[in-house]
């Protein structure tokens, strides 16, 4: 007689997202159609930087009683011996893929098709997101099945998590031995969120028990065709029209940014700039103003003190927070934010003159050096943080006279000054100049670090001259980009005698 194996089934979530909720309703689900079940966890260490892996041993009873025992179940999943993995996001199911947990000739891989960025992409000097194009082609081949869409858009919809809507794409692929009225009816025994986890289900169930399509993340969602009222908006972006079409909504989109941001005279202040970028001999592509359109709004919407306030103090920040936590009418909630401003955020904040004094060495200097030592918690829910930081947000009015205003616009003049001496003499040059402005990012330690790196690449170009290739310059912004301390830029710098 055959040995019968048991059903093993892997769960890979994160915090907040029901994997426990989804394991318990998979237990009760075989123990109650005659299984026998087990069911473990192992944590990651971080609710984002390693997801919990649940997993599940589903054993015919009757079986067992035939064979006269109890069936030895297994405590964790061993790669390629896996039957169905459920990730309630794409990248957890490309780390099943990556652990050989997704097989091509056993395994049903069920995923949410949905992205929350890992610390990891959150914390790169570039863009370290990973190409959801890639993790589904490799979800797609390395699994004898899969399904996958998004779940949390859904299960949101619902009013529920996605882990109701993995349990209804789950009974949809019919890769387990039980039918949707059984599944249905684990969710009625549970007894909690059983109107919207079923809502959730049902909407699942249809789409995995659908005819097979192939699976798209549409990670871009266009923006809204402006329609202002306001006269001077309305002369920006008529403005924007005198711009190629190819640059056009990189353009709006950072007039919208910088009006936001600061005001519409600020965002006219962008269209200058560009339009002078305009007027620099080009190599036909267009990507000389593209690139200086987009790193340009990015640069001059840097983040300060002011900027922090006014988003932690917006209306549309405590609906998001009370949408994310599912707040009820008979529920509050209390918002604490941890800031850490060192003195050089506060000089950098203060009119430059008072800025400048107190970033000399002297007792005020000292004092204020020692108070900001540690940080501190404010209660953006509480009236009193909640003022506090609408306040320092009321600062934009002046900021174009503080320390930092002074010194972020002296350096985007530089910047400009180079792309133009650069063009004058190689275009693709003058372009990759422009994205070196990917270094100067965030605030403190880490704007900090980028600032000096992007700085030596400044100077490598000028002393380099018309001499240095445009692939040379790649190479060196790449290096920069992946290690924020230097050490591979210097390293590179080196190879190409550059040091």
């Amino acid at each position: 007689m055959a040995t019968l194996q048991p059903i093993k089934i892997a769960i890979l979530a994160m915090g907040g997202e029901g994997g426990g909720v989804l394991a318990d309703w998979l237990v009760d689900l075989g123990e109650f159609n005659g299984y026998i079940a087990q069911t473990t966890s192992v944590p990651g260490v971080a609710q984002r930087t390693g997801a919990t892996i649940y997993y599940v041993e589903l054993y015919p009873q009757a079986r067992a009683q035939q064979d006269g025992g109890q069936p030895v179940l297994a405590l964790m999943p061993l790669p390629g011996d896996v039957d169905v993995v459920l990730a309630s996001e794409l990248m957890e199911a490309g780390r099943a893929v990556q652990r050989g947990l997704v097989t091509p000739d056993r395994t049903t891989l069920v995923a949410s098709t949905h992205r929350v960025y890992s610390i990891g992409e959150k914390t790169a000097m570039g863009d370290g997101r990973v190409d959801s194009t890639e993790l589904l082609a490799h979800s797609k081949k390395s699994a004898q099945r899969f399904v996958g869409f998004d779940m949390a858009q859904l299960a949101e919809q619902a009013g529920s998590v996605v882990s109701a809507a993995l349990f209804g794409a789950l009974a949809g692929t019919g890769a387990l031995p039980w039918n949707r009225a059984q599944f249905e009816a684990t969710i009625e025994r549970g007894g909690v969120g059983v109107k919207s986890s079923l809502k959730a289900f049902g909407a699942a169930y249809a789409r995995a028990a659908a005819p097979e399509t192939t699976p798209q993340v549409d990670e871009t969602t266009a923006a809204p065709e402006p329609a202002p009222s306001d006269p001077s908006v309305i002369a920006l972006l008529a403005r924007v029209r005198g711009f190629p079409e190819d640059a056009r909504t990189l353009i709006t989109e950072g007039v919208r940014r910088l009006i936001d941001y600061q005001d519409p005279p600020y965002a006219s202040l962008y269209l200058d700039r560009l339009a002078a970028v305009q007027t620099l001999p080009g190599d036909g592509t267009g990507a000389l103003l593209r690139d200086t359109a987009r790193y340009l709004a990015l640069w001059m919407a840097y983040e300060d003190t002011v900027r922090v306030a006014d988003l932690k103090t917006r209306g549309s920040r405590f609906a998001r927070v009370q949408s994310e936590v599912r707040l009820q009418s008979d529920q509050q909630i209390a918002i604490h934010e941890f800031m850490h401003p060192r003195i050089e955020e506060i000089c950098d904040t203060l009119p430059v003159g008072l800025g400048r004094w107190l970033a000399k060495p002297h007792a005020v200097h000292r004092m204020v050096a020692r108070f900001t030592q540690h940080g501190r918690t404010v209660s953006t829910s509480s009236l009193r943080g909640f003022l506090l930081l609408w306040g320092l947000a009321r600062l934009r009015s002046i900021r174009r006279g503080s320390l930092r205003y002074q010194n972020e616009n002296m350096r985007i003049e530089q910047w400009l000054e180079q792309i133009a001496s650069a063009a004058a003499v190689n275009p693709a040059l003058a372009a990759e100049v422009a994205q070196c402005q990917r270094l100067v990012k965030g605030y403190g330690d880490t704007h900090a670090r980028g600032l000096a790196n992007y700085q030596l690449l400044m100077y490598t170009v000028r002393r380099a001259g018309s001499t240095l290739a445009p692939a040379t310059l790649r190479a060196l912004r790449e290096a920069a980009l992946a290690d924020e301390h230097g050490k591979q830029l210097q390293a590179e710098l080196s190879r190409h005698a550059l040091g």
